[in-house]
């Protein structure tokens, strides 16, 4: 391609909208063009580079017996209220972008296919002869973030593989599971990228386990905890540890005490001079289900840790059934207005105890008159604790469960720490890395095919559930997390593998007829080769062009400059910025065995 006859535009400064370098440069260097918040147009460039990522996945997805299709992107509200997510996505996360059509019938623009697939499956699959199924498609999909940023990361039209799998019994489903984790190791390994990956909350998608491949990046949204020996990683969101030990409490006799002012953890240790591992203290949150109705929710943590509201609003969900709802739709920590509209009195808060009562809760036919209670494992251990009196200025110590306070539901809803030990092996620390959620992989189970009625016949004649399984990649953000993870000061430094061209032959002075004459010469070549190359034959300055080849990241830069009187060319690799004079009849072959050696 002859860059003098394509769409090539590249800005000096960076747009005033762009916050993070890959975005920054990405736009700089003509590859995406802003429309609206969140919604970008692919320019050609860019356009390139998706191709090749979508066809690097489709090779490693066809190679495991799984089938493209393609599935349409309205999706009637029906089949999301059968699944019980209509309500999740439309106003619990609001993210999907629903309308009603000339027949006032309600419709969504897929954020996701689960539905239509398993509906898909329900009509499809009679007997287990038909399976394992394992379905793919790679299409545009819609999500109404409430703040779109960073570009493609997080926009409200992306490109995204997902792909689906039915299957008879849980051990097939885990062998499709393993087989999809193998095809994401070797996607991101060939798009030429570093990732890891990690345990991982299921989220709004559901189902008994999950796995993020994060690609590593210093501005990455997610904050993953790892150990060093390999054997653990997880999502902050997921990842489990064990804590600090707790320093033996110094009360041996429960009595309860005066302790004006202390209505923090700092201002309580420092008054009892007390460590915080020797604290009860109590979060108070408010759920609202998807039923309207509104559960207080008190949980008792260790004085020193924080409470995990992933890990807690899962489990309210895992208990929504239990009020009568199917999930919940806001978890938050309640502040004094919120508080006015659902408790018989003021609070005393920051001295709260885990029996505050339930008659604390006003009489309200929306409100569930009944804290439900939760106690972490960090504060379920302790012994001689101190905690909340439910009074001003007062707090009990020496206090101990069952003898004092009933112990309620133990259940892990900690924050994991950087530093905390491991808990497969105690000598190993977490640590810390920033990453992309670039794919996750989900162990659906029946959720969706016991919801939807999704069923096969078994070879014993009797009707079963299917087990599913869902796969999902960003390609588009994959595209992006590729130039935030290989960039510097010059521009971005694509991965061969995925980069739009692989070489670039540029002419210094379109005005001398020998610079010209080769560097035809050499494109031609190249372009037989099979070797992907831009010709620019811009009439632009030497400098500007040399700048618009590093800004754009092209691997290859082969230059027929002064060094052609001796029948050689300057060829530049931009990873390295490493400078070469070779003779013009050894490029073709130069390049194809750097390409061979960077594709893997």
């Amino acid at each position: 391609m002859r860059l003098s006859q394509m769409l090539f535009v590249t800005l000096r400064e960076d747009p005033a909208e762009a916050e993070i370098p890959s975005h920054k440069l990405l736009l700089r260097a003509g590859y995406i063009r802003r429309i609206a918040s969140g919604i970008y147009a692919y320019l050609p460039l860019m356009w390139r580079v998706l191709r090749k990522v979508s066809q690097i996945v489709r090779e490693e997805m066809d190679a495991t017996g799984a089938q493209e299709t393609l599935l349409p992107q309205l999706q009637p509200a029906e089949l999301w209220q059968e699944s019980g997510r209509w309500e999740t996505y439309t106003k619990a996360e609001g993210i999907m972008f629903s309308l009603d059509d000339r027949q006032q019938r309600q419709l969504g623009l897929g954020p996701t296919h689960e539905e239509v697939i398993t509906a898909v499956a329900r009509d499809l699959i009679r007997s287990y002869r038909q399976l394992p199924q394992n379905l793919y498609q790679i299409q545009t999909k819609f999500r109404d973030e409430i703040r779109p940023r960073f570009g493609l990361m997080r926009g409200r039209e992306f490109i995204m593989k997902d792909a689906y799998s039915f299957h008879a019994d849980e051990e097939s489903l885990r062998q499709t599971y393993a087989a999809m984790d193998q095809a994401y190791r070797n996607i991101f390994r060939r798009c030429g990228l570093q990732f890891r990956a990690v345990e991982a909350d299921s989220g709004a998608i559901g189902g008994s386990a999950s796995q993020e491949f994060m690609i590593l990046a210093d501005a990455g949204e997610d904050e993953i905890l790892y150990t060093e020996d390999g054997r653990y990683a997880a999502n902050v969101e997921k990842a489990v540890s064990l804590p600090a030990e707790a320093i033996a409490s110094a009360f041996t006799t429960f009595e309860k005490r005066e302790t004006p002012g202390t209505d923090t953890i700092a201002s309580l240790c420092e008054f009892l001079k007390a460590d915080p591992t020797q604290v009860v203290k109590q979060v108070l949150y408010q759920a609202v289900f998807d039923n309207g109705k509104l559960l207080p929710v008190l949980i008792s943590i260790r004085g020193d840790q924080s409470v995990n509201e992933v890990k807690l609003t899962n489990e309210l969900t895992r208990r929504a059934a239990d009020y009568g709802a199917k999930t919940v739709i806001a978890l938050t920590v309640p502040d004094t207005d919120a508080l006015k509209k659902w408790t018989a009195a003021p609070l005393p808060l920051g001295y709260l105890g885990p029996d505050l009562p339930d008659s604390a809760i006003a009489v309200n036919e929306s409100i569930i008159p009944k804290f439900l209670r939760l106690v972490d494992p960090t504060a379920a251990a302790l012994q001689n604790f101190v905690t909340g009196a439910n009074e001003v200025n007062f707090h009990v110590v020496g206090a101990n469960w069952e003898t004092n306070f009933p112990k309620p539901a133990v259940v892990d809803l900690r924050t994991a720490l950087v530093g905390d030990r491991a808990q497969h092996d105690s000598s190993q620390v977490l640590a810390s890395a920033r990453g992309i959620e670039a794919g996750h992989i989900f162990q659906l189970g029946l959720k969706y095919s016991q919801a939807m009625g999704a069923t096969f016949t078994t070879e014993n004649g009797t009707e079963e559930p299917l087990w599913m399984g869902c796969y999902g990649i960003g390609v588009s953000r994959v595209a992006q997390a590729a130039v935030e993870q290989s960039y510097d000061k010059d521009g971005i430094i694509w991965p061969v593998a995925i980069a739009p061209y692989q070489a670039v032959v540029v002419i210094p002075n379109i005005t001398d007829t020998e610079q010209v004459a080769a560097a035809e010469k050499i494109y031609a070549d190249l372009t037989a080769a099979g070797i992907e190359t831009l010709l620019d034959d811009r009439d632009e300055r030497a400098g500007v062009k040399f700048k618009d080849a590093d800004l754009t990241g092209i691997p290859y830069r082969i230059v027929t400059g002064r060094s052609l009187k001796e029948g050689k060319v300057e060829v530049v690799q931009r990873a390295s910025k490493e400078s070469s004079v070779i003779a013009v009849g050894s490029v073709v072959e130069t390049v194809q065995d750097w390409i061979a050696a960077a594709i893997v």
